[in-house]
């Protein structure tokens, strides 16, 4: 019979990419990671692991097993679903993450919200980016995350996680009031395709937003400057050093002179956005009732899309 602790490193070691990497997330030494991983092997007969330079990728045989050991993590959770569910008003503690500007305008206010409705739960915000929030849930040390889906984001069938639509937020183009879009009600971005840009450094999904809204509007953009923080962005925006897409959920510093105008046209940019649980948690009484509450407040916010 398989070992469930050495296949839970296999699993690690499969969603991180290294032994170590896989390691760390389980409290325990490399060396102690890859020596689970050389008995497994040794019980099944078969190669599990094939060095790629630094890294390491499964063998076929490995990957079988990992969509096999997957499936039963998922209805694992899915009988503590059916259990907890018998346990009456949800309760305990509750572990979210998010990233930065749904932390403040959407978890902040759910847990808030939560409190008051139930009492006997008790919910602990994280922020968190798309990547770090997908590994807390694999370590299990988050149960919910609200996630933009990018490129890097695991593929909405990886039987590891649910991943549902939650909200879309739209790009507006931000300019300075000397600017001459500042004051048309829309404006399509191929008409910006001769302006100085303000975009994300290089890496960033900011960046890829505004690359790949450009490209689709038929140009490539001259990049001005890039910046990491919206608020950096807004700044140089209003000094006249270019113009610049932001998402509207995020709030503008208010002590900055700048006009936010909608995009218009067949090309809107906007960002997704995703709640994610790992594959059979989305059930459990204490994510489902705080998932209802998001719905909520989603449908309160008039500033983001559904």
């Amino acid at each position: 019979m398989i070992d469930l602790r050495r296949l839970h490193v296999l699993r690690a070691v499969a969603h991180y990419g290294t032994v170590s990497g896989a390691a760390k997330s389980l409290h325990m030494s490399t060396s102690a990671a890859s020596q689970q991983i050389r008995q497994l092997s040794k019980e099944l007969g078969v190669p599990l692991l094939e060095p790629i330079g630094r890294r390491i990728k499964l063998t076929s045989a490995a990957q079988i097993l990992m969509a096999h050991a997957d499936a039963i993590e998922a209805m694992w959770r899915l009988a503590e679903a059916e259990i907890e569910a018998t346990e009456g008003e949800p309760s305990g503690i509750l572990r979210l993450c998010g990233f930065p500007t749904a932390t403040a305008t959407l978890l902040a206010p759910l847990a808030q919200r939560a409190s008051r409705e139930y009492p006997s739960l008790e919910l602990r915000l994280r922020e968190a980016e798309a990547e770090e929030s997908f590994d807390r849930l694999f370590a299990g040390s988050s149960d919910l995350a609200v996630v933009e889906a990018t490129t890097d984001s695991p593929p909405l069938d990886d039987i590891r996680f649910d991943q549902q639509p939650l909200f879309y937020d739209p790009f507006d183009l931000v300019v300075a009031p000397r600017h001459w879009a500042g004051d048309e009600k829309a404006v399509a971005l191929r008409s910006l395709m001769r302006e100085g840009w303000i975009i994300g450094v290089p890496g960033s999904v900011h960046r890829q937003h505004v690359l790949t809204a450009c490209t689709n509007a038929g140009f490539r953009p001259t990049i001005a400057h890039e910046a990491r923080e919206w608020s950096v962005v807004a700044a140089l925006v209003a000094h006249e050093l270019g113009v610049a897409l932001i998402p509207r959920l995020v709030d503008l510093p208010p002590h900055l002179e700048l006009c936010r105008i909608p995009i218009t046209g067949p090309h809107l940019p906007f960002r997704h956005f995703l709640t994610a649980t790992l594959r059979g948690a989305r059930n459990r009484p204490n994510v489902s009732a705080v998932l209802a509450i998001l719905d909520e407040l989603v449908s309160e916010a008039a500033v983001i899309g559904t």
